[in-house]
Order: C-alpha cells, then structure tokens, then sequence
C-alpha cells in the first residue's frame, strides 16, 4: 500500500501528480494535483486502478473534503492532435498544479519524467501504488475523467463511452468502424487515423 515514503524526503507541503487518460482513442487527458492533510487521510488510498468505482467514488469525495488542497488540468482531444499525447499530458500536469490554491515546495509525478516547469519535482516509477499524494491524484485524474466520458456517451451513444471511457475496446472500435470518428476522437492515434484517411 502506498505511503509518505516519498513525501517525507522534501520539507515543507508535497504535492502528488498524476493523470487519466493517456491511452484512450477519445476524449481529453485529465490531471490532478493533491496536497494531502497528513492528520486526515482517508482510509485505503492506493492507485486508482487497485480500487472498484464505487470505493473510488467515495475516496474522491473524503478526498477533497480533507486534503489541503487540489487542483485539476484538462488537455483538450485538439490540443491532444497538436501536442501529441506525452506534451499534452506534461501541459495537463502544469495546469493542475497551477489550480492549486497553495503553493508546493515539491512535486511528486506519476511516471518516469517530470514536466518542464518551475517547481522542484521527482519522477515516481509507479507512484500511483506507492506515494499516497499521487494515489489521491490519481482518483481525483480518474474520477474526474470519467465523468466527462460518462457526459459524453450521451451525446455519442453509439461507442460505449460510459463504459470503456475512450479506450479501445472492441466495442468501440466497431463503433468506430460503423460510424465514423466523432468531433472527441483522437486524430492522431492510430485506429483513428487509419480510419480519418479512408
């Protein structure tokens, strides 16, 4: 289970990062930054994919009713198509802590890199599993993700969304293949662009 390991390597307030949705055909990638309350830690953190919705869905409310503060980053499928999906997600990233309502003395990412920016931060290979900062990010990353494909589904019934959330399940390559890309698909990822230049 993850814990303050790594957090207690820095002085001051730590900040965990991560994100949601780099590897789906469509819709955005979404990030989150958290700054945990060390005296209110919600029960049974970990990586958002160790966890089954409903729990996850009651993490992210303890979540952000106790931690000192968060933020969410959102890259768009257009900025996605123009970036690419690594710069995309480093933007997203920024965008979350720069949401935070206090500022951090260090920064611990999901991942093997950091974003360039202006804060002292370190690269966790599989943080989501060990730091619990970037384990309440990445439930804020996934909760929050989700939704908006959940959202979205309604608009484009026909390829699963509210149960693949983008990813390229058979379903929704089938849908995909039936029906053409929609506006929220991913342009420059393959099975989309195999299909775009048909």
């Amino acid at each position: 289970m993850p814990d303050f390991f790594h957090e207690d390597q820095h002085e001051g307030h730590v900040a965990g990062v991560d994100e949601a949705g780099r590897g789906p055909l469509a819709g955005p990638v979404v990030a989150a930054a958290v700054i945990l309350d060390r005296q209110a830690v919600p029960d049974g953190l970990n990586d958002s994919k160790q966890l089954l919705p409903a729990r996850r869905a009651v993490l992210e409310t303890e979540i952000r009713r106790s931690a000192i503060c968060f933020g969410l980053g959102i890259c768009t499928v257009e900025e996605i198509d123009e970036l690419n999906i690594l710069w995309a997600t480093m933007l997203a990233m920024r965008r979350a802590v720069e949401a935070m309502a206090r500022e951090c003395a260090h920064i611990l990412v999901d991942g093997n890199r950091c974003p360039e920016w202006r804060w002292a931060s370190t690269a966790v290979v599989e943080g989501d599993g060990k730091c619990l900062s970037i384990a309440a990010a990445s439930i804020l990353a996934k909760e929050a993700r989700d939704r908006m494909m959940v959202e979205a589904a309604r608009a484009h019934p026909h390829y699963g969304w509210e149960r693949n959330k983008g990813y390229g399940t058979p379903e929704h390559l089938e849908a995909l293949r039936l029906h053409g890309p929609t506006p929220l698909h991913r342009r420059s990822f393959a099975p989309v662009a195999q299909l775009v230049l048909l």
